[in-house]
């Protein structure tokens, strides 16, 4: 499963899902998350998604070859590449499966997408997994401008 914004939808339904722009040297990527018998799980990148400024998600729901290669990996550290069957396993089977994120290093077509549905408005950590009880860092990185709350942060982190 891949979320997008809805303004996005019309493009999905007609030529599928196109890699995302990654930094110079990384393959282009499709970002998804197998889908579990948790919502929260399987949802869980819609609020980080969120800061990029979209406000209506739409799950794209598609289906790729089970022998195909795949990296799998919690977002901070280093993926590994195995096929989709595994990478489903890796993460139905994690202890805390918060941050893991499986990525395609390819175009998914319009023909593998099976599904598409309208989500919630609020799902997800803030921040990063397991932020919840903790305060929030203040570096420029994490507190980006747009952000919300983002500029009393820096300021309060930079008076420290």
């Amino acid at each position: 499963m891949h979320m997008a914004p809805e303004s996005a939808l019309a493009a999905i339904r007609r030529s599928g899902i196109k890699p995302s722009a990654t930094p110079e040297g990384i393959p282009r990527l499709v970002y998804s998350m197998p889908v579990t018998g948790d919502f929260y799980i399987a949802h869980q990148w819609m609020r980080e998604l969120k800061a990029s400024g979209a406000r209506s998600f739409v799950a794209v729901y598609f289906r790729i070859p089970h022998t195909e290669p795949v990296w799998v990996g919690h977002y901070r550290e280093v993926h590994t590449q195995v096929s989709a069957s595994e990478a489903i396993g890796i993460v139905m089977h994690a202890e805390n499966a918060e941050g893991f994120e499986v990525l395609v290093p390819r175009k998914v077509t319009a023909k593998e997408v099976h599904r598409i549905k309208h989500l919630p408005k609020v799902v997800g950590w803030r921040n990063y997994p397991g932020a919840h009880g903790r305060k929030p860092c203040g570096c420029e990185f994490c507190q980006r401008e747009g952000r919300p709350g983002s500029a009393k942060l820096r300021r309060r982190y930079e008076s420290q």
